[in-house]
Formats: C-alpha cells, structure tokens, sequence
C-alpha cells in the first residue's frame, strides 16, 4: 500500500517567518494552528514531564515497521518554541520513528495561549466535506485530549449525534493498516470505477464496522486480508465476524462438498449468508440471513424475481 503524504514543512506553511511564530498573537499563527506540519526528528526533545519512562522495546521495534510499512497514521502533537519543538504527546511513535530511520514526522504544532484558536482550527476542518474516516476520529479525539471536552461536548461542537463520533472515535481501535486503508477511502470511492462506471471498491466503512465485532487485531487482520481477496460483501464479513466471535458449539456432521458449494452460490446470489440443512433422510431447510428491513426486502425482491 502506497504511503500517503501528509503535512508541508514549516517554510513551506509560514515562509521566511516561521522561526517567529511562537504565539497566537504573532503573525501567520492563523496559517499553523490546527495543520498538520512535517518536523525533523532532530529539532524535537521529550516532555521532561512525560509520565511514563518505560517503553517495551519490541513493541517500538513492531510500531516501527508499521511505520515503515504504512507511514505515520496519527501526527504526534509539540510545542513550538523558535525551530525548536517539545513533544506533548506520541512518544511511541517518535520513538520508533526513530528506529525506522526517519528523517522527519508530521506533526500537530501547539502554540502558547492557543486553545481557542485551536478550537475553531479542528471545528472547521471537521467541517470539511473532503474528510476522511480516520481523520474525522483523530480530530474528534484530539478535542478530547487536548481541549478536555466529553463526547458531548465534541458532539454539540459539531451539530452530531453522540452515538456517531463514538463511532468515529471507535475506529482507531483497528490495526494501522486498515485505518491506512480508511484514510485513503474517500480517494478510492472517487476513482475506482471500471469501465461501465461501477464502482469496483472492496473495502468500505461498513466493512471497518464489521471488523470492530472481532475481539482482537489478529482476527481483524486476517479478515481484512480475506475481503481484499475474495470480494467479500460488507453482509458476508458481518457473517464471518459473527462466527469467529460466537462459534457454533452444537457438533453437527459435516456438510458435504456439493452442499457448501450451493451454500456459496445461493449466498453469492442473494448477497447474504445462506444455510443447508440436511438430515439422513434427504429433508431439510435453507436459512437466508438477513441484516436489516432493507436487507429483508432485497432478498425478497430476488426471490419474487
């Protein structure tokens, strides 16, 4: 998976004044507060204060071919101070940025007295119609953490639903490289059509949902890779989702080779996870899983067809 791009170097956002921006008062603060700036490493000391001085180093090692493998998903957050920066949060990921061998890191840059400005800066990028899931759930979180604001509070911010930025909020759970494969979904659903103008986009947000039911990264990894290969629909991975956190313990005999390959093609045809039952006699049942009403009238439409 390509490495997205993210954030310019501080000349590039600020000129010749960059060294000179320190406050909200100073000019071009406006153009800093809220964007994503890329730092060298070099010009970046830790928090002093830092709470936490024990770092497992295997797991920096494993962040840092993440890193290397997928870039940086979240930017670290620092206090600028001339072309100096102290780090305020992500020391993990400066750390094993690091031990990737990177130059430089993106950054959110904190100014003195910036809350207010830094408010408005987040609200209006949430505000964007270009805003992909993950950066949606970052931004919510960072007005969380660094403006102690509740959900609430974030969601009466925004006009929103308390339930719809805990769902954003829900999906930095999910291991680096499919929030990597998020960030870049608004990119796909634009271009990623064949040549009938159908779109040919396998992985979705309903999706990234589904594999928030799994009970760990592992599992969400290996079904992730399993919808890129297959195709599978957002219905299919729910069903997959479901059966690995609550397996079927009843022991029932296996199925034959012909059965499970009707099951495919029924399930392939109704888009939805479809069940044979068979007994020694020959009797049995077909069960057609279904999600929601929509759902129930699809599957209804296909049978009437």
């Amino acid at each position: 998976m390509a490495k997205r791009a993210m954030g310019k170097g501080l000349s590039a956002i600020l000129g010749d004044e960059a060294a000179k921006v320190n406050k909200v008062t100073d000019r071009g603060a406006e153009k800093l507060v809220g964007s994503v700036a890329m730092i060298p490493l070099s010009s970046i000391t830790t928090n002093p204060f830092q709470p936490r001085s024990n770092f497992d180093n295997d797991a920096l090692v494993e962040l840092a071919q993440s890193i290397s493998e997928v870039g940086i998903i979240q930017p670290i957050t620092v206090r600028k101070n001339g072309m100096q920066f102290e780090l305020i949060s992500g020391e993990r990921r400066f750390r094993a940025s690091q031990i990737a061998g990177l130059d430089e890191i993106p950054a959110y840059v904190r100014l003195a007295d910036d809350r207010h400005m830094l408010e408005l800066a987040i609200v209006e990028n949430l505000q964007r119609e270009d805003l992909d899931p993950i950066e949606m759930a970052y931004s919510c979180k960072r007005m969380m953490d660094e403006l102690g604001l509740t959900q609430e509070e974030v969601a009466s911010r925004l006009g929103k639903g308390r339930s719809t930025i805990t769902n954003f909020l829900r999906l930095l759970k999910l291991p680096a490289i499919i929030q990597a494969e998020l960030r870049d979904l608004n990119r796909n659903e634009s271009h990623d059509e064949n040549a009938d103008g159908v779109s040919t986009v396998v992985f979705t947000m309903g999706h990234a949902r589904a594999l928030l039911n799994l009970p760990g990264e592992n599992e969400q990894i290996e079904l992730y890779k399993r919808i890129l290969k297959k195709g599978l629909s957002v219905r299919q991975t729910e069903a997959f989702a479901k059966e690995v956190k609550q397996p079927k313990t009843k022991e029932t005999e296996p199925k034959q080779p012909g059965v499970i390959d009707l099951e495919s093609q029924l399930g392939g045809y109704f888009d939805a996870p479809v069940a044979i039952q068979l007994n020694g006699k020959g009797k049995g049942k077909i069960q057609i899983s279904f999600a929601s009403d929509e759902d129930l009238q699809r599957i209804i439409s296909k049978l009437n067809d």
